[in-house]
């Protein structure tokens, strides 16, 4: 049996009865994170429009998107939508090892899959399980070698969301092989985005939730696709890294701890690459005296993707650790509100920026390479006064080392509802989710309490 195989074959043979509670609280976490970012992600433009180009000419009222009273009747664009949605705001989760966003990919198909065959909450729960886990695994295998040029999140996590989606559509292990391969072969995402500080990255999570949909549809259907996806001559994981890390597929496939149980949930609306910085300036911020410069010790995945001095766009800030950094240090906090015009053209902020040199740390990319969970940064600040105060950080708080509590979790989600659902609506959404697995058909329960007002 080849890895494809395998992985193929837990997905669709994980029972309900098989996945721990733990692990259902851990999925429903996640869907709870999900649902606030992309609510709130999608009153952004690029959200926006990419809506508006699909849904022009569609009719029907079967698929809810997030955030919007708008439906479609095609549950492949739902998830497409729902995953741009989920992505806008660069607020989803973590995956740290395999460096994906699995809730932006799995959830969205998951959802859409589930309305589709009218699952009960409790499928949806070990679809989200089986989903995390499939993405995770091929993200681990590819991890750091393809991250320069693959995003990730649009490449590996097709995967996750083709295995949820298979889950819900019911595939059979061979059915859910194919169903792999014909994702596999739709896997794509660039990081040249970046050069611009351009809106397409919501097309990478968008296309791989959209892609998993289209699979498991077309792979219920009788399509084939490649059987050994993965590990080919010509399959995934060579194409994207020129030394795949094997192991890393299949080893302790099946058993707990899974991949969603080490899920890392965003505290700051950036690229997580520069939490464990902002956390390092927070802590160095209380010692009071004035910035006469700052040095960033930095990991190397941190220093290729978010090493951006200038940045002009909202993207571009969000993907700048000179800009997150120079928000924590004045402001104590990163947040939305960071990423406005206004802000981004602030003089105060664009003159700490200056002050801040991001330098290469070995001793760091060690602590890496021995635990992918670690995305560490050491922050050293020289003061006005003469004084040098310095902090090494390795886990940022929200990382499964350093966890959001479900308190905190639940803040973030209302924080995000707010402004465009009623409190009744939050409350009926929350309470749905808490309750997922009682639900006997999840998308009759998902849209009353959508429906509320």
């Amino acid at each position: 049996m080849n890895d494809t195989a395998a992985l193929s074959r837990f997905a669709a043979t994980l029972r309900d009865d098989e996945v721990p509670e733990q692990t259902r609280r851990h999925a429903r976490r996640a869907l709870l994170d999900w649902t606030g970012v992309a609510i709130a992600g999608a009153a952004e433009p690029s959200v926006r429009i990419l809506r508006e180009v699909v849904l022009d000419g569609a009719v029907g009222h079967r698929y809810r998107l997030a955030g919007t009273s708008q439906a479609t009747d095609s549950a492949p664009l739902a998830a497409l939508l729902n995953g741009a949605a989920s992505h806008a705001l660069d607020f989803d989760d973590l995956h740290n090892p395999s460096v994906i966003h699995p809730g932006t990919v799995v959830i969205p198909a998951a959802l859409a899959a589930a309305t589709a065959n009218r699952a009960s909450g409790r499928r949806l729960l070990t679809a989200i399980v089986a989903g995390f886990e499939v993405g995770g695994r091929v993200g681990e295998s590819i991890i750091p070698e393809s991250y320069y040029y693959w995003h990730t999140t649009g490449t590996a996590g097709v995967f996750g969301a083709a295995a949820a989606a298979g889950v819900l559509y019911g595939l059979d292990a061979t059915q859910m092989q194919h169903c792999l391969g014909t994702a596999g072969t739709q896997a794509a995402g660039l990081w040249e985005f970046l050069a611009d500080g351009a809106m397409s990255k919501v097309v990478h999570a968008g296309k791989a939730a959209m892609a998993g949909v289209l699979s498991a549809a077309l792979s219920a259907r009788g399509m084939t696709g490649a059987t050994a996806i993965l590990e080919g001559e010509k399959g995934f994981c060579r194409a994207l890294s020129g030394a795949p890390h094997w192991e890393r597929l299949t080893a302790g496939l099946g058993q707990p701890p899974y991949a969603v149980d080490n899920n890392s949930f965003k505290p700051y609306p950036c690229c997580r690459h520069a939490h464990a910085a902002i956390a390092a300036a927070i802590e160095l911020r209380e010692e009071g005296a004035g910035i006469a410069r700052v040095t960033l010790h930095a990991n190397a995945l941190t220093r290729t993707l978010i090493d951006n001095p200038d940045p002009r766009t909202a993207y571009g800030c969000k993907f700048s650790v000179q800009y997150c950094l120079a928000c924590a240090l004045r402001d104590g906090n990163v947040t939305l509100s960071h990423f406005t015009e206004s802000s981004r053209r602030d003089k105060t902020l664009r003159a700490l920026m200056r002050r801040i040199t991001v330098v290469p740390a070995p001793d760091l990319d060690e602590l890496r390479a021995a635990d992918p969970g670690k995305m560490p940064a050491r922050l050293t600040v020289h003061m006005t006064d003469g004084r040098t105060a310095e902090t090494t950080v390795l886990y940022p708080p929200g990382d499964p080392a350093a966890p959001l509590t479900d308190e905190q979790l639940t803040a973030k989600y209302r924080a995000l509802v707010a402004p465009y659902i009623s409190r009744r609506r939050a409350d009926a959404l929350y309470d749905c989710i808490r309750h997922t697995e009682t639900c006997p058909d999840w998308d009759t329960a998902w849209r009353q309490a959508a429906e509320i007002d």
